[in-house]
């Protein structure tokens, strides 16, 4: 698969997302300076309740080249390198199960929805949760990755809606069918499952993604992201300045 991805990357003439050096899409110095260590990612203000997230950094330069161009155009290759970034975010949960503080993890990764799916002809945060799983799980943790959320019809895109909007539209829009807990019951009863997605905003998705957990008895250790927006709250109004 790798051997493959290089050779279309020759074939096709990419450039770096990162820099823009011809070659490889992702250049060995900007491969070199991707973070290595997790940092939580707690969007400011918070959702009440919101398990702790951790994120590989701020979704900015390389890391947001990165999401976008394995998200929007379609650069699969891309795959391995998000794959890498989300195990770095999920450090502190791993160390959980390394020092024997959680039996096992199954990674969830956040819903799409069907047409967006369809339109982009893969499913990104899938594929990169799937990967980081199997990345672990060769490295003899007992890790896995589960299909285990759907979305509810009538949910909307989330790009352009503002933190109560996204709340809103996204309140009660994920289920945990029973078919897929069955799955887990019978393979991994005592596991405990981490949200997984590419990019931290509100944390609004990421709050569903665990309320749609948690309402069927899963444990949710933890929530973990590519990338994580920097959220500032809006500067506290001061006194009136006097007049004259």
């Amino acid at each position: 698969m790798l051997l493959r991805d290089a050779a279309l990357d020759l074939l096709l003439g990419s450039a770096c997302v990162g820099c823009g050096e011809p070659g490889r899409l992702l250049c060995t110095r900007c491969r070199g300076e991707l973070p290595a260590t997790a940092v939580p990612a707690r969007p400011d203000p918070c959702p009440p309740g919101l398990v702790d997230c951790w994120a590989a950094g701020d979704y900015d330069a390389v890391l947001r080249a990165l999401v976008l161009g394995h998200k929007e155009r379609g650069l699969h290759a891309l795959r391995v390198p998000l794959r890498d970034l989300l195990l770095t975010a999920l450090g502190p949960c791993l160390d959980r199960v390394r020092t024997g503080g959680a039996e096992g993890l199954v990674l969830v990764p956040v819903p799409s929805r069907a047409s967006t799916v369809r339109a982009r002809g893969h499913d990104p945060t899938w594929t990169m949760t799937r990967g980081a799983a199997a990345t672990a799980a060769r490295g003899g943790l007992p890790v896995g990755a589960a299909r285990l959320l759907r979305l509810r019809p009538g949910v909307l895109d989330q790009a352009g809606l503002d933190t109560a909007a996204r709340a809103a539209n996204l309140s009660g829009s994920m289920t945990c069918p029973s078919p897929a807990l069955r799955r887990l019951a019978a393979t991994r009863p005592r596991v405990q499952v981490v949200v997984c997605d590419d990019v931290v905003t509100t944390g609004s998705t990421l709050r569903e993604a665990q309320r749609a957990l948690e309402a069927v008895g899963l444990v949710v250790a933890g929530s973990a992201v590519v990338a994580a927006t920097r959220r500032r709250r809006p500067p506290a109004a001061g006194p009136a300045s006097p007049r004259g």
